[in-house]
């Protein structure tokens, strides 16, 4: 059958992203799976995923009905519901124009089984064709940690825009027009 993308439309395909958001969170991987695999690291609860989606719809590979990988779409009037995302929307406030129209990536996470298989550059062509033309860039950051994620954004065409220090890391803010 393959993989497909598609927009989140069930509550079970937010529970799945939840799941998948854990087995590949921060706390909860070794720290040579973090240097091979890459990690997430904001940890969403169900509500303010369903509030996302309601706005802009999340993006999801799906395998038949499971989802295999994820891309959050975060609109810039969730800027103050996730502390830790609080700096990343300040600091793109300092570099994007005032009146450029973007969206912000909120999380991106290819489950495990289904790695290496292009479904991360797969996200976000369906991501690009999905916002577009409304918004004119995709923003996100990177932990700069996080070399794998890093290297897999620049591979996609994303730039970067600053690097800054926040809860106690250094971040990369990085943008995909």
């Amino acid at each position: 059958m393959g993989i497909r993308y598609c927009t989140v439309s069930t509550q079970d395909e937010l529970e799945q992203i939840l799941a998948l958001q854990q087995a590949n969170l921060w706390a909860n991987v070794s720290p040579e799976e973090k240097e091979k695999d890459g990690f997430v690291t904001v940890e969403h609860n169900f509500e303010i995923l369903h509030q996302m989606n309601e706005v802009c719809p999340h993006i999801i590979a799906k395998d038949g009905d499971t989802v295999a990988a994820y891309a959050l779409c975060m609109h810039p009037m969730f800027a103050d519901k996730i502390d830790i995302l609080k700096p990343m929307f300040a600091e793109i406030d300092t570099v994007v124009p005032k009146e450029e129209k973007y969206i912000a990536m909120g999380q991106i996470c290819v489950g495990k089984s289904y790695r290496n298989q292009g479904i991360f550059r797969g996200l976000y062509n369906a991501m690009k064709a999905h916002v577009q033309p409304e918004f004119e860039s995709i923003i996100t950051e990177v932990d700069a940690k996080n070399t794998r994620s890093l290297q897999a954004h620049y591979a996609v065409g994303f730039k970067e825009l600053k690097t800054y220090f926040s809860d106690e890391r250094d971040w990369v803010l990085i943008s995909l027009k």
